[in-house]
């Protein structure tokens, strides 16, 4: 299918070829019928796209505030490439479409194949020839509607929201400052509340056309005009409310809402416009400046738009899914007229052309929208041939693969492609002798296809059944969110490929059962996750230094994780697990190393009453009376570093800095790194090469599945074990 994207580093826009989304549970998969360009915010977009890197960290100030925080946690050299990764990528556009259901997921009974629905969100209703929507951000398109009409529901839905933040009354006057598309809906829907409105924007064109659709009087803000019509309609009082709907650098709309709005009036900022206020004026008036967050209620939130959760309605009675079937419903009785907003359809084949006349203005328009082609006839769809798995036999407790000949190249396939399969797992393995890339499997079509562009992967697609079924690859990368990971490792395990799965491999006992279930069954124990540390070359030269151990060895382990962003997936413990089940096993993993041996017994305790925090003390005993310590804060300074680590055992101790420093200490000597390494390099390539040498000559894998299957299960004891309050005692690996 085709879709419009961007590269942000480089300005260009395309219509590329993309696989087609999977459907899945939650939500449908939705054919674009017409598709609307938001030509403020999607404009702003491609503008930004098309500034140098200057003026893009100017543009974006918080951007570089989180750069250069994660060159104080990660590095220069991690974070270039992951900032590099993301600019080099195409970006989606769109946020507003209408299309027709063409298939329905699992979970969903609201709606059925060839229902029209409106659909929203920059995720999920772009300019593609197909997207899955979750079930909060569509709406099924009442009888009658046009579905060009139907496409503008998320705009609507903004300026609906906007006009609720303002809380107008009957008879109130209110100020709408940009008459652009989102402006000239909220004069409409105002105007439909038994408002009434003065309009201001310096375009005489907008200006016309809002006094068409129902504005009171309308004008340039540098005119006497504006002041006089509110004069008139406020009896010198001054307007209600204000709606700031436009956008750019000047401060010019905040200081006219200062001036025309009434003492305690309300000022409610819809657009993205520069926001210094005078403060005598707000002060002296005792203005209510008030914010209006998109579509409404449930916006960023990813448990009501990603999982479907609704607000009960008489706690939130307006929702983001709740606006939008208000908006299509006023659209449907006539109340809200879109039809002469709309400047220009263009055929999608001509996105590309259509972005550039408006970027150059060449185009000037309120409202464009893009129609899509008619469905086209589905190819006869035949049955794949059964792929009969691969032959394996267990010996020794482990699986023998074949070797294979050293001109023959390893073929990988990844499924998922998020910033850690971007930037610390495909740079080492794109173009590399002996390696193929060959299938990138997600379930957005875009990040496959960025994937491919990028490293060079021979397909893209969102079939993970289609690679399971080749039986040329040779193993599979399992690098998607947490969930997951013990689902699409059983699968690929039972489909006979060897597998390297990102930490953690389970979020709960059951899975973890689940996985060895799946060994068992399918003799295939080709198994290896991504605890890299245990791989790191400055860690391994301060362990070598370090010597062989005769006594018990203990082991402190300081993790200053930081707090985490307001909507990141880690903050989704009820479907992602928290943060330490997530991350913990890699420092249960190098403990363990370093101690050589599992774990018998995990003792966890956090602050009560701020179990939410993240901050946990976990205390790890092992056979001969080792033991380690971790330590996992997330109130720690920004500047300290992420992780030091102690080994003290038989009069000796080692000392890691951040992966930037180590040192050996006995009583004669000392050992410490000559010099830093260039970056911090925490192991990620040399586990990658055990793991391809591995799959390569069907040796062992890098870390035997017993200490795999010991750190999983000591990394969810952590859990149990803060919730009972006691330690947890293990049981042995098998």
């Amino acid at each position: 299918m085709k879709q419009v994207v961007q590269n942000y580093k480089s300005g260009e826009l395309a219509l590329l070829d993309v696989p087609v989304p999977g459907c899945k549970p939650g939500g449908v998969l939705v054919r674009s019928a017409y598709s609307l360009i938001s030509t403020g915010t999607e404009l702003m977009k491609v503008s930004e796209a098309g500034m140098s890197m200057l003026g893009k960290a100017r543009s974006r100030p918080d951007q570089v505030a989180k750069v250069v925080q994660s060159v104080a946690t990660n590095g220069v050299g991690a974070t270039y490439r992951k900032v590099m990764g993301k600019l080099d990528s195409y970006t989606p556009l769109g946020y507003s479409l209408c299309g027709v259901v063409e298939q329905v997921g699992s979970g969903i009974d609201d709606v059925k194949v060839g229902d029209l629905v409106a659909c929203a969100g920059n995720e999920h209703a772009l300019h593609a020839e197909l997207n899955w929507v979750p079930k909060n951000l569509y709406a099924r398109v009442p009888d009658g509607l046009a579905p060009r009409h139907a496409a503008f529901g998320t705009v609507g839905s903004i300026a609906m929201q906007g006009v609720r933040r303002g809380e107008p009354q009957l008879g109130d006057v209110a100020l709408v400052i940009g008459l652009g598309l989102i402006g000239q809906l909220v004069v409409q829907l105002l105007a439909a509340s038994g408002v009434r409105v003065v309009g201001v924007d310096p375009d005489p064109v907008r200006c016309e056309l809002a006094e068409r659709l129902g504005a009171a009087a309308c004008g340039d803000p540098a005119s006497a005009a504006v002041e006089n019509s509110v004069a008139e309609l406020t009896g010198g009082h001054g307007v209600d409310q204000v709606y700031l709907a436009a956008g750019g650098g000047s401060n010019q709309p905040v200081e006219l809402a200062a001036r025309l709005c009434r003492d305690r009036g309300r000022v409610v900022d819809i657009g993205k416009c520069r926001l210094d206020l005078p403060w005598n004026a707000y002060y002296e008036k005792e203005l209510d400046v008030r914010f209006s967050r998109s579509y409404g209620p449930g916006r960023y939130d990813p448990e009501y738009e990603l999982e479907g959760r609704d607000y009960p309605i008489g706690y939130v009675r307006w929702t983001e899914r709740r606006n939008l079937a208000c908006f299509l419903d006023l659209l449907a009785r006539g109340r809200v007229d879109v039809e002469p907003l709309v400047s220009r359809i263009a055929d999608f084949d001509d996105a590309v052309e259509t972005y550039q006349r408006l970027k150059d203005g060449d185009l000037k328009a309120v409202a464009v929208l893009f129609r899509y082609p008619d469905r086209p006839d589905r190819a006869a769809e035949t049955e794949a041939p059964a792929v009969a798995m691969p032959a394996v036999t267990r010996a020794g407790g482990g699986v023998s693969a074949p070797a294979r000949s050293a001109k023959v190249p390893v073929r990988l396939a990844f499924a998922g492609a998020g910033n850690y399969a971007t930037s610390m797992l495909l740079p080492h393995l794109a173009r590399r002798d002996g390696v193929e890339l060959s299938t990138v499997v997600t379930t957005t079509a875009l990040s496959a296809a960025n994937a491919k562009r990028k490293f060079g992967f021979a397909e893209a697609t969102t079939d993970l059944d289609a690679v399971l079924g080749d039986p040329s690859i040779d193993a599979v990368f399992v690098v998607t969110r947490h969930s997951s990971h013990a689902e699409l490792t059983q699968r690929a395990l039972l489909a006979g490929k060897a597998v390297f799965v990102e930490k953690p491999l389970a979020l709960t006992e059951d899975e973890l059962v689940c996985v060895l279930a799946a060994v068992e069954e399918s003799g295939n124990d080709r198994l290896q996750v991504g605890f890299n540390r245990r791989f790191a070359p400055l860690l391994n030269e301060a362990r070598k230094r370090f010597g062989a151990r005769t006594g018990p060895g203990h082991v402190r382990y300081l993790v200053n994780a930081g707090r985490l962003d307001h909507g990141s997936w880690y903050l989704q413990q009820g479907t992602e697990g928290s943060r330490f089940a997530g991350e913990g096993g890699h420092f249960i993993d190098t403990a363990s190393w370093l101690l050589e041996a599992d774990p018998v017994s995990v003792y966890a305790l956090t602050t009560p009453g701020n179990e939410d925090s993240g901050d946990i003390q976990v205390v790890l005993r092992y056979p001969g009376g080792s033991t380690a310590t971790i330590s996992y804060v997330t109130t720690g300074p920004a500047g300290f570093p992420k992780e030091t680590l102690d080994l003290v055992a038989d009069g000796r101790a080692l000392r890691l800095d951040d992966f930037v420093r180590a040192a050996v200490y006995d009583g004669r000597k000392r050992w410490i790194s000559s010099r830093l390494p260039k970056a911090r390099d925490k192991g990620q390539r040399a586990e990658l090469d055990a793991f391809l040498e591995a799959v390569r000559t069907g040796g062992p894998m890098p870390v035997p599945l017993e200490s795999l299957v010991a750190t999983t299960a000591a990394t969810l004891a952590v859990q149990t074990g803060l919730a009972g309050g006691a330690p947890v005692t293990l049981a042995r690996a098998r």
